[in-house]
């Protein structure tokens, strides 16, 4: 058995492995927004359960977490920094004014439509570089925190609040 690679071998091995986390990401995305679409603002006004945040502060928070994804992946400028300190900086009891839910629906869509827009302009080479939160001394200690690590970690973090966010399915209207 021949377990030799080319290199043709190895940069298709590459490019599909990309495809499989952006799609991932993509397929992610999709889920958030059929759930978004079947769910009436009371619902999502309402905490996951008892003592959790709201779909709201979920759905501000996976926003501000997308628009860093600009900063991480070194793909231009965010478009919603504002967002940190209502939705990462400081927890949904600290009652900060938060902007409604259309426009938190209209960020949402608006940061992951040009996320990927910026996404497709990287060739798989890209992704296996530094993000821009590790030192370049770290990064040769530690290749695997590298774009794609960003990708995946996100992606993953997503799925987590999209399952508290189905919930909300289940409360009934105001």
């Amino acid at each position: 058995m021949n377990t030799t690679i080319n290199e043709t071998d190895a940069l298709s091995f590459l490019d599909t492995a990309i495809k499989v986390a952006t799609s991932n990401w993509e397929l992610q995305n999709t889920r958030l927004n059929a759930l978004l679409d079947k769910l009436i603002d009371e619902q999502l006004s309402a905490a996951t359960a008892p003592g959790r945040n709201s779909g709201v502060y979920l759905l501000g928070h996976l926003t501000a977490v997308s628009d860093g994804m600009f900063t991480y992946l070194e793909l231009g400028d965010r478009l919603y920094p504002e967002l940190d300190n209502i939705f990462l900086r400081n927890p949904e009891t600290a009652n900060l004014d938060k902007p409604s839910i259309v426009e938190l629906k209209t960020a949402w869509n608006k940061v992951n439509t040009t996320l990927k827009q910026q996404m497709d302009k990287l060739v798989p080479a890209d992704w296996f570089t530094k993000h821009s939160a590790i030192s370049v001394e770290d990064f040769e200690k530690e290749p695997y925190r590298n774009k794609l690590n960003i990708l995946i970690s996100r992606t993953i973090h997503q799925g987590y609040h999209l399952g508290q966010l189905v919930y909300l399915l289940e409360k009934a209207s105001v």
